[in-house]
């Protein structure tokens, strides 16, 4: 067995029912500093700032007015509970309160911590960036079927495959191209974007690595203006948007 094909067996030998009750986010570095209140931005000809996508040097997308006082990041990964237990309680208020002011960018960035994980994390990047963070949410606020998918399939059996096929084979068996065909990016665009096995495999690397040099060591990571959240639901991050100024006088 070579090299690539160890990593790969790797990626899905863990048990994931315990990958995903181990995604605690962890401690803040610093507190967030009080800001006065601050007067919503409109947004550009009259539009929406819940239209407006960026992509960023550490392969996120920015959600909002790039240039927004409050800048808030999630690093989350698809196969965490609690990440998908705040897109649930949180990304609608978050959206329509917070970033559609203008006042507050949210950039999500991936976290893989299992070969599932740079499976969806791919296949979400594998159409327009306007289309991430909707394909994210369709993947947490239904996280019960898609995990029962991929609980359901035998992950494994893709190390015995020619890379070409191996991480087309997870999203097979896990149930993913369906799931996504259902959501506009088709069984063959979705193949097409995970046949390169290298490329999805440095590409999860890559984010990874980033990951690590912000102290990211779980899931969800929060952070705004650069402080770590001490917290991972909604009820913690919004004090903390309206304190840093997202609030009315």
């Amino acid at each position: 067995m070579n090299a690539s094909r160890r990593i790969t067996l790797a990626l899905f030998a863990a048990p994931l029912a315990l990958a995903i009750s181990a995604c605690s986010g962890g401690a803040a570095d610093g507190e967030i500093a009080e800001g006065e209140a601050l007067d919503p931005i409109a947004a550009p000809e009259g539009g929406s700032w819940l239209d407006v996508v960026t992509q960023t040097e550490e392969y996120g997308y920015v959600l909002g007015n790039p240039d927004a006082p409050i800048k808030l990041i999630e690093y989350g990964s698809f196969t965490c509970g609690t990440c998908a237990r705040f897109t649930m309680e949180g990304s609608e208020p978050l959206k329509q309160d917070y970033v559609s002011t203008g006042l507050v960018s949210y950039e999500l960035r991936n976290l893989d911590r299992n070969g599932v994980d740079t499976v969806i994390s791919a296949i979400t990047r594998c159409t327009a960036p306007e289309a991430f963070h909707p394909l994210a949410d369709q993947v947490w606020l239904n996280f019960e079927t898609v995990m029962q998918g991929v609980q359901s399939a035998d992950l494994g059996a893709s190390a015995s495959l020619p890379q070409e096929q191996q991480w087309v084979y997870v999203a097979q068996e896990s149930g993913l191209l369906d799931f996504f065909a259902a959501r506009g990016i088709s069984r063959d665009q979705a193949a097409s974007c995970l046949s390169d096995y290298d490329a999805v495999l440095n590409f999860s690397n890559a984010t990874n690595a980033i990951a690590n040099e912000m102290g990211a060591t779980g899931t969800p990571s929060f952070y705004v203006n650069g402080s770590k959240v001490d917290g991972v639901s909604w009820l913690d991050l919004e004090p903390i948007l309206r304190r840093a100024g997202a609030r009315e006088e």
